[in-house]
């Protein structure tokens, strides 16, 4: 409503930065948290579960992602095969200093396993790799998820050897969560002027009409089916819990996925939201959200679907089975590898586009909603993230429950050898005792 109320004014873009000024600041603060907070929980998460537990909880993981992110594909495609968004003549011209170089599929590929290995840990706070041998700036977040995991599972199987830097870890990680307890009571202001700064930018509302804005109603169409559908029906199938009481926890930390249009920088909200509203276990969320966060994009699959064969219609082209194949697969891949800021999703679109031989160039007709739907898919990613936590949960609750009981057994035994010495003790002095007195 703010912004909607201030379009008329037409305010100059340095007017609009001091008034998303706000805005700004909350962005900053939750993206100063997100390294430490995703080191800290992954090493104290995996540390804390011993090896076999883990392996058990990341298998589950993968298959989880891996059939929510097809499946959000699938709808994807579905939508924009049923509405047809891109039918009839081109309705927005293509601006020829859009031109994107093209972007192989493999070099992107060996760009998402060149970000899982970082040769500068401190680099990787700051950069990440980019197709052909390159670098750009930005938290190479899957670089730091693979080091954390591994150093988690080091420091686990060192046992009593590793007890200070797990501790260490550990109060990082709870003093990162204080912080959040701070920003949380920022995060509604910050997030007002975030959306109605975005609204007061926004270009004449008149582009919406036509093809984009068939094609903004498919996307929106897909990622509210698989929100609102498929993802809570998972979770009360595998958990036969009510998935909308679930969900209703996650209220603050989808608004901010709204707001911040970065499901990275929402992750401390979806720590604390999880953690505290839906009571899901610390080693669980330490564990898939940071992995959730850089790896599982549903919002971001479904939309480059949709995307690409959008563009396919503008241009009249018929897509085969093979193609839309393609599509589909490329798609699952190049979300894996989108970060979680704000427009990623256009970057790897050039890797789905180069797969099917579409012009790359065409990404200019959908730069006017992306800022909208950016926000929406992310919203998604962060949705399907936390179902994955807790249908993870519920899957590991053996293995937690073993886990518990083995920690309660051996704070038992610690506790029962100072009585034990004392009793030792106590013998001896009376074997000595009696021994003089003879």
């Amino acid at each position: 409503m703010l912004g909607f109320s201030l379009r008329p004014y037409k305010l100059s873009i340095r007017e609009i930065k001091y008034f998303s000024f706000p805005g700004e600041l909350l962005m900053r603060m939750l993206q100063m948290l997100v390294l430490p907070l995703i080191i800290s929980s992954l090493v104290t998460g995996i540390s804390s579960l011993d090896s076999k537990a883990s392996g058990k909880m990341g298998m589950r993981a993968v298959v989880y992602y891996m059939v929510t992110t097809f499946i959000a594909v699938f709808i994807g495609i579905v939508m924009v095969i049923i509405i047809r968004p891109g039918k009839g003549s081109r309705d927005s011209p293509v601006s020829s200093s859009g031109n994107i170089e093209p972007v192989q599929a493999a070099d992107a590929f060996l760009d998402l396993i060149r970000n899982m290995f970082p040769p500068n840990l401190v680099e990787a706070c700051f950069k990440q790799s980019v197709p052909m041998g390159g670098t750009s700036n930005g938290v190479n977040a899957l670089g730091m998820v693979v080091f954390s995991m591994c150093f988690g599972l080091v420091i686990g199987n060192m046992k009593q050897q590793g007890q200070v830097l797990r501790e260490f870890f550990d109060c990082l990680n709870d003093a990162i969560m204080r912080l959040v307890a701070i920003i949380i009571w920022y995060a509604p202001v910050g997030i007002l002027f975030l959306i109605a700064g975005k609204i007061v930018e926004m270009k004449d509302l008149v582009q919406m009409g036509g093809q984009l804005g068939m094609y903004t109603m498919s996307v929106i169409v897909g990622l509210l089916i698989h929100g609102l559908f498929v993802l809570p029906l998972l979770y009360f199938l595998v958990t036969r819990r009510n998935p909308f009481t679930f969900i209703a926890g996650l209220l603050q930390a989808l608004i901010t996925a709204l707001g911040t249009s970065s499901s990275s920088a929402t992750l401390p909200i979806t720590f604390r939201c999880l953690e505290e509203n839906n009571h899901v276990d610390k080693r669980v969320t330490r564990f898939v959200l940071p992995v959730g966060a850089t790896i599982n994009m549903d919002g971001t699959a479904l939309y480059e679907a949709v995307a690409a064969i959008f563009i396919a219609q503008v241009n009249d082209m018929d897509l085969n089975f093979g193609q839309i194949l393609t599509i589909s697969i490329t798609a699952t891949a190049a979300s894996i590898g989108a970060a979680g800021i704000p427009q990623a999703g256009l970057v790897t679109m050039v890797i789905v586009l180069t797969s099917v031989g579409l012009p790359t160039e065409d990404i200019t007709l959908i730069i006017a909603v992306d800022w909208f739907l950016d926000r929406l898919r992310t919203t998604t990613n962060v949705l399907g993230d936390s179902i994955g936590a807790g249908i993870i949960e519920h899957l590991s609750r053996q293995e937690l429950q073993s886990q518990d009981i083995e920690i309660g057994n051996s704070v038992i035994e610690e506790n029962e050898k100072p009585y034990q010495l004392i009793s030792q003790e106590n013998d001896t002095a009376k074997h000595h005792n009696s021994e003089t007195t003879m």
